[in-house]
């Protein structure tokens, strides 16, 4: 452990030397950003780039290969020596296949060559992802295809640089394979509504930029107990382990003193994002015991998505530099917290106003109220489709448990908000004035413009209003946030651009601006009301409640996935483009596949761990008890069993939980086999679920109970006094 510690200060310190400098003076130099792309593009390039980003207009051939000279110029000129499209398949991994800038000329003289096609086009193989049967083994054909609003970056490992080309993934035949493309199309159809509907407040609004913060949680520890623990190593999470005496009861690692060599890790961490331009701004420890934090400031959502990929990568890669392992399973250890990715939404105009922060004026709460109202009633219009969005066999686990928000989805306001919508829905605008005056009798012009003091936070809650954002705590923490940003973008679209068409149509009408916007925020108040919970979201009474109101709870991932090809999903993707029918199947499909083969994974290591070295080490511990037992009877020639009785009470127990170890998982492994026999795979995904799974905690709890009667010394596994308390 010394020499860890030793080896692991050594790496932080050359790091440090290198970068004994403020983050300003480094940050972004590992991007090709604006500072470069003026250095190495002209000027009318540069703009017709800029222009792309916008998504005003497609770069043409020209351009493109102009950007690819001065990106390949830039990257060589910064030591890298290959270039590669950076996507996100399906896995939920990001995926890059390198390629040098080295070439032979037909004349045999070398360069250094990078097109403008390379940039723009590549062709990785699709087969070879989950594709949902868009592909099959011999269609092989997929294409990356460059997003130039997300700009290229360098990436060092191993002492060498490779240029990364942020990308979407698509089929031979068209059919996005990625999480980036819809998502970019969710994002072009939220600021088109949401532009519109900022129109009736301030024409200067020309532009809407959907926002987003991620707050990344995770756990350290030491790489070499990882090593020991085949759990950990394969499925992510220990499956065997009994709490030790002391977990997380006395509140003391919450914001405690950073270790000094997590904080190593920390500082390399930070160091290395943000020469990637990833805005790390806070870090700091978790409730649970080795579980910490680190959070970024706000980005467009396209490129947080992208940097929170990245930075899950170079979390993995930095944790190893100083000894350690990075795990981002949803809930790695029983009974302490689990990790989440928070991710914090809102929205933001070019004239610099956050749409989801309240004003001083009635004009600017009513736009805040526009937008706040059709939010929580796009939430609760789509929630079945936000709980698939973050459904996985990890985060199920999560779910629901110490601090993660439950698997019934609700939306909290606060006191205060909750008391402005309340009156809103009971008021009477009838005597509304063109100027909006009236609208202090309501009180709305009483909303703080910080409301950070009015709002509580809720942990309990999946999606909780926060002062001046909403911030989603259901998504996972090994999660790409793309898919659950996607659902809800385009729910917040739909219910924007249904607003818009409702307000039109009653001031075509003749009706006043402000009493038609009222009114119909009144309507969507009382429809989404069921959506508002500001209570306990673990309590019995909440789920009754959920339950009474109507409120689905998917208690597991099989059943939240039935909802992506629901007829509600169907009307709100098909309709609008981001998904086609295939798609939506495919994807419904590749969510149960992966589903189904981590618990298969799971229990093929649990059945493993178990039978190699939990039971035969309790075998032998038997025969040592029972040798005991003999010798305490040779020796003592008692002739009465009370004096062994307390040594055979612990060998009956070592016997019964040990052959209760057998019996569970020959019978989860009977059980596998029968649920292996089912035709779809959304049928086996649930037979897993409902007959495989529960033998987990059976099989969990006898082998526990071992732990507990066998020596430190005999048992194979770190235990989570040693896992979870690094030192």
């Amino acid at each position: 452990r010394h020499q860890a510690a030793a080896d692991a200060n050594a790496v932080f310190t050359s790091y440090f030397n290198r970068y004994k400098r403020p983050a300003s003076q480094y940050f972004g130099e590992l991007v090709f950003g604006e500072s470069a792309m003026r250095q190495f593009l002209t000027e009318e390039v540069y703009d017709a780039l800029l222009a792309s980003n916008e998504r005003t207009n497609r770069l043409d051939a020209a351009v493109a290969e102009q950007v690819a000279a001065g990106m390949k110029a830039w990257a060589v000129e910064q030591g890298a020596t290959h270039y590669t499209h950076w996507f996100q398949p399906l896995t939920g991994a990001t995926a890059e296949k390198h390629d040098a800038f080295f070439t032979l000329t037909p004349d045999g003289r070398t360069m250094e060559k990078f097109s403008g096609s390379a940039l723009v086009q590549q062709e990785p193989d699709a087969s070879s992802f989950p594709s949902g049967g868009i592909r099959n083994t011999f269609e092989a054909r997929g294409y990356t295809a460059w997003d130039p609003s997300s700009p290229a970056f360098l990436y060092e490992a191993a002492g060498g640089k490779t240029l990364c080309i942020p990308t979407i993934f698509v089929s031979y035949t068209g059919e996005s394979l990625d999480y980036k493309s819809p998502l970019l199309k969710s994002l072009a159809l939220l600021e088109a509504a949401a532009v519109e509907v900022c129109q009736l407040f301030d024409r200067n609004v020309t532009k809407v930029t959907p926002t987003l913060g991620i707050e990344q949680e995770y756990f350290l520890v030491d790489e070499r107990l990882f090593a020991l623990r085949p759990d950990l190593l394969l499925a992510g999470r220990t499956l065997l382990g009994h709490m030790p005496a002391r977990g997380q009861q006395l509140e003391d690692h919450y914001f405690g003193s950073i270790s000094e060599r997590v904080l190593e890790f920390m500082g390399e961490l930070e160091q290395e994002a943000h020469r990637l331009g990833i805005p790390l701004k806070t870090r700091h420890n978790e409730v649970a015991p080795g579980q910490f934090e680190c959070a970024p400031t706000f980005e467009e959502i396209n490129l947080a998505v992208d940097h929170n990929q990245l930075l899950m990568d170079l979390m993995d890669r930095t944790a190893r530099h100083h000894g350690l392992r990075v795990i981002l399973h949803e809930k790695p250890f029983k009974g302490v917290n689990g990790s989440g990715k928070h991710n914090n939404w809102s929205l933001s105009t070019n004239t610099g106003k956050n749409l989801l922060s309240p004003g001083k004026t009635p004009k600017n709460n009513l736009q805040f109220l526009t937008f706040f109202v059709n939010v929580i009633q796009a939430f609760d219009e789509a929630a079945p489709l936000i709980r698939a969005s973050i459904a996985s066999a990890a985060n199920d686990h999560r779910l629901g448990a110490n601090e993660a928000p439950p698997a019934v989805m609700s939306v909290f306001l606060g006191e205060h908000l909750s008391k402005v919508l309340d009156e809103i829905e009971s008021s009477d605008f009838s005597g509304v004035e063109a100027d909006g005056k009236s609208l202090l009798r309501l009180g709305i012009a009483k909303i703080p413009e910080i409301l950070l003091d009015n709002t509580d936070r809720n942990r309990t809650s999946p999606m909780a209003f926060t002062g001046n954002k909403f911030e989603l705590r259901a998504v996972g923490s090994s999660a790409n946030s793309a898919s659950a940003m996607t659902v809800l973008n385009t729910a917040v679209a739909v219910r924007l651009r249904a607003f818009m068409d409702a307000v039109s149509e009653r001031i075509a009408g003749g009706e006043n601006r402000d009493k038609a916007i009222l009114e119909l925020l009144r309507e969507s108040i009382r429809a989404s009301k069921q959506i508002r919970f500001e209570g306990n979201g673990y309590a019995q009474e909440w789920l009754d409640e959920a339950a009474k109101r109507g409120l689905p709870n998917a208690i597991n991932t099989p059943q939240a996935l039935a909802a992506i090809t629901a007829p509600a999903s169907h009307k709100l993707f098909i309709e609008n483009g981001i998904y086609t029918e295939r798609e939506l199947e495919a994807r419904q499909e590749i969510q149960y596949e992966i589903y189904l083969k981590k618990v298969q994974i799971e229990a093929r290591v649990l059945g493993e761990m178990c039978m190699t070295q939990v039971v035969p080490v309790a075998v032998e511990y038997q025969k040592s008890l029972s040798d005991s037992v003999i010798a305490q009877r040779n020796l003592l020639d008692l002739g009465t069993k009370s004096h062994v009785e307390p040594l055979l009470e612990v060998y009956r127990e070592v016997v019964l939980h040990t052959n209760k170890v057998i019996e569970l998982v020959h019978e989860m492994i009977e059980a596998r086999k029968a649920a292996n026999t089912l035709g779809h795979a959304s049928d086996i995904a649930m037979a897993y679920a409902d007959t495989v799974l529960p033998f987990f905690e059976q099989i969990r709890y006898h082998a526990d109970k071992l732990e507990l009667l066998i020596g430190d010394s005999e048992w194979p596994l770190p235990k989570y006094r040693e896992l979870l308390f690094l030192r």
